[in-house]
């Protein structure tokens, strides 16, 4: 958070880089409410918002989402190469997103741009196909376990081998469930949040699968943390830029608000949208044409 003061008046830069998306610029618009109301004082806020989870209504795009998606898939494309190193292997990337399916759904779409390109030799058993994508797990879609894993169980008896990409915050109302109904205690953080790291959703549904798809081994690689401190590619270089002339000129003339892509707008200009409009939590549209197509592609059923 930056500030500057100007005589009486003082312009607050929030640059939130919490995985949550909204919850510093929340408490810079709480401040500026409090020292107008309560002090007649002026004060500018224009937040920033860095969330690789895109999950902050109504922005259309936050800064790092697309370059944590195009890391996550080259982080994979070194991670599948262990699908060759012992027979009937499961491997699970797992990706972050608590409510929101966007980062492993467009990780696994760009990953599958780059295995698409890439050539393999006819008569080894690496192919196109063992390499792909085979299954999409985010929070948005309805998880039947059991289905999922007589479908999946086919690939692997098939291509010795099943890659499934999975949002953090997938199944965890059922992982909730069976903890309260074995008497356990569901781990929280500060903000109430059911502690994912702890109830850890990539081994509980590792077990789970492997025992479907009859698997030898199983792999669990977390792409997150790589993905999140990757330097922007130039498509957020550019969204940042946009934002960041906008949000000097909005400081300029008084304005406040969070800077970005307005989707309730027409034509969604980046401009200083109101903080009141501004709320983390905002799902991943599985409706997009190039999700669907995705988990056409791969066989998956949209539940």
């Amino acid at each position: 958070m930056i500030c500057v003061l100007d005589r009486l008046n003082l312009i607050i830069l929030t640059v939130d880089n919490e995985k949550g998306g909204d919850d510093t610029n929340t408490q810079a618009a709480e401040l500026s409410k409090y020292i107008l109301e309560k002090h007649g004082g002026k004060i500018v806020v224009i937040g920033m918002p860095k969330t690789i989870d895109n999950d902050v209504y109504p922005i259309r795009q936050t800064f790092g989402a697309d370059t944590a998606a195009s890391e996550g898939a080259r982080y994979f494309q070194n991670v599948v190469s262990e699908s060759t190193a012992n027979p009937r292997m499961l491997i699970i990337h797992e990706c972050m997103g608590r409510d929101s399916g966007y980062l492993t759904a467009a990780t696994a779409q760009k990953y599958r741009e780059v295995v698409s390109a890439q050539k393999f030799c006819t008569p080894f058993p690496t192919s196109n196909s063992s390499r792909n994508v085979h299954g999409v797990w985010i929070p948005e879609l309805k998880l039947n376990i059991e289905a999922e894993g007589a479908r999946l169980k086919k690939i692997m008896d098939e291509y010795g081998c099943c890659n499934v990409f999975l949002s953090e915050g997938s199944g965890v109302h059922e992982i909730v469930a069976e903890m309260k109904a074995a008497g356990q205690e569901v781990p929280r953080d500060a903000f109430g949040h059911v502690a994912l790291a702890k109830i850890n959703p990539g081994a509980y549904f590792s077990k789970r699968l492997a025992a479907l798809v009859g698997a030898e081994k199983t792999l669990v690689q977390k792409s997150g943390y790589y993905s999140r401190a990757a330097p922007s590619n130039k498509f957020d270089r550019e969204l940042i830029a946009k934002c960041a002339k906008e949000g000097v000129e909005s400081a300029i003339v008084g304005v406040s608000g969070c800077m970005g892509q307005d989707e309730d707008k027409e034509g969604m200009p980046i401009r200083a949208i109101e903080f009141p409009r501004i709320k983390g939590g905002k799902p991943f549209d599985v409706t997009q044409d190039w999700f669907v197509q995705m988990l056409n592609e791969i066989g998956q059923p949209i539940l």
